[in-house]
């Protein structure tokens, strides 16, 4: 069992600032504007040799108009079940409000350890002003300012103090980590929610509803890996807030660090620019590919939509189309589990490692009959090949005039990888090199 700390309060009082602090990551997004976090996030932090996992929660808000409010408070509510450490954050320079009140009420109803952490205490003249959150009835109450530090260390103490072990589990340790991308309003959060069967991610109609990137353990029908959520990334030109600007960039290092990229298109729009930026994006750091065209139950379809569709995709990622396309409807869950079945066969050609007898055995034969075109009146002859030991399917081709071979030959080659070995949604790469 793992340890794990949640940080709540209302919005705007430093939740986020602090939690930056603590996984020592710009992970969370932070801003002067109220409200910047939604859904829950998680980073990993340690203390004193102490292990534990962090969780930045959305202000908790009652009573106002934000179309978010509902969800919020359900995604806060769910940290404070999942913690075995509650952080109570206000804000020394605001002073006790009414919605301090109203988290310190849902608080005083749980059993677990709760510290009240009076945030933006930055010096001893601003010390006095903390005292009136006594009036909260929490009993244990830190002063911190978590822009500089200040006051951090003998809170941690205390919330280590707390745990019944000092082991931590890491639940994603060595576990696939699939990142699920798209434009705004494609469906990504419903998606995640169809496939865990419950709303952990915040669902609206209004395009960017998701900023930070969430990452969700996904461990069911026997399958295990890590599920990432993102924001949905749009056209620089359009890009006009810094806030959408930092949620596409965590979108971008979500590519970069994952091992299979979703990408889901909306059926009603069909496959777009941005689309295609994406894939090659995804493509350029070689991650294993699948496209999800969502929201298949909104569209009029005869005997040959499918096909219309798919024929149309491929021809716009072309000449990467080994890619797997399927039709499904996160609201409705059709195709959802057979989602599921593809990423994990992605994954498993990702990891394809071919031998080098039978690469030899295999594709040898092929070339003698499709020799590299002659240059310059010198002739190619290419003796062997092997895969390389990469992270990613990457083979080396020795021949005496590797200098010669030109790209069409190259994808000639690549396309015969792919026809006798199964490495359907992974980019390939193909060297040729002096034997």
């Amino acid at each position: 069992m793992s340890n794990i700390v949640a940080i709540v309060g209302r919005p705007n009082v430093g939740k986020s600032t602090f939690f930056n602090r603590l996984v020592q990551k710009r992970q969370a997004i932070v801003d002067d504007v109220s409200g910047v976090t939604r859904d829950r996030h998680y980073g990993k932090s340690d203390w004193n040799g102490v292990e534990f996992t962090v969780i930045d929660t959305g202000g908790y808000v009652v009573g106002s108009d934000d179309t978010f409010e509902e969800e919020i408070r359900k995604q806060v509510e769910l940290a404070v079940d999942e913690a075995n450490v509650i952080l109570f954050m206000v804000d020394n320079q605001v002073g006790l409000t009414d919605m301090d009140k109203e988290v310190g009420n849902l608080l005083r109803r749980t059993k677990k350890p709760t510290f009240l952490v009076v945030n933006k205490v930055d010096t001893n003249k601003n010390l006095d002003d903390s005292y009136e959150f006594y009036n909260l009835g929490i009993e244990k109450m830190y002063t911190i300012a978590a822009m500089s530090g200040s006051g951090t260390g003998e809170l941690l103490d205390e919330v280590v103090n707390n745990f019944d072990t000092t082991e931590y589990v890491d639940p994603y340790e060595g576990l696939p980590k699939i990142t699920i991308v798209g434009r705004p309003n494609a469906g990504k959060s419903t998606f995640i929610n169809a496939l865990l069967g419950e709303e952990r991610n915040i669902v609206t109609d209004i395009a960017g509803t998701t900023r930070d990137s969430i990452q969700t353990l996904y461990n069911k029908f026997g399958q295990e890996f890590v599920l990432v959520d993102t924001a949905g990334m749009r056209k620089k030109g359009k890009v006009s807030e810094d806030l959408e600007f930092y949620s596409v960039m965590r979108a971008v290092r979500s590519i970069e660090e994952c091992d299979i990229c979703v990408l889901m298109i909306d059926a009603t729009r069909g496959i777009e620019a941005q689309d295609l930026n994406i894939l090659y994006l995804a493509e350029r750091n070689r991650k294993g590919v699948v496209i999800l065209v969502n929201k298949w139950d909104l569209v009029e379809k005869d005997t040959n939509t499918t096909k219309q569709m798919e024929d149309q995709i491929r021809r716009r990622i072309a000449p990467f189309n080994d890619v797997p396309i399927l039709f499904i409807s996160a609201l409705t869950k059709q195709r959802v589990h057979k989602a599921i079945e593809t990423f994990m066969t992605v994954n498993d050609n990702r990891n394809r490692r071919i031998k080098t007898s039978k690469l030899n055995e295999t594709l040898l034969p092929i070339i003698e009959i499709n020799p590299p075109p002659a240059t310059k009146g010198k002739y190619i002859k290419i003796k062997y090949v092997t895969q390389l030991p990469t992270r990613t399917p990457q083979f080396a081709f020795f021949a005496n005039l590797p200098q010669y071979v030109k790209d069409p030959y190259k994808r000639f080659v690549e396309n015969q990888i792919r026809k006798e070995f199964d490495f359907e949604g992974v980019p390939i790469e193909v060297y040729f090199r002096k034997k």
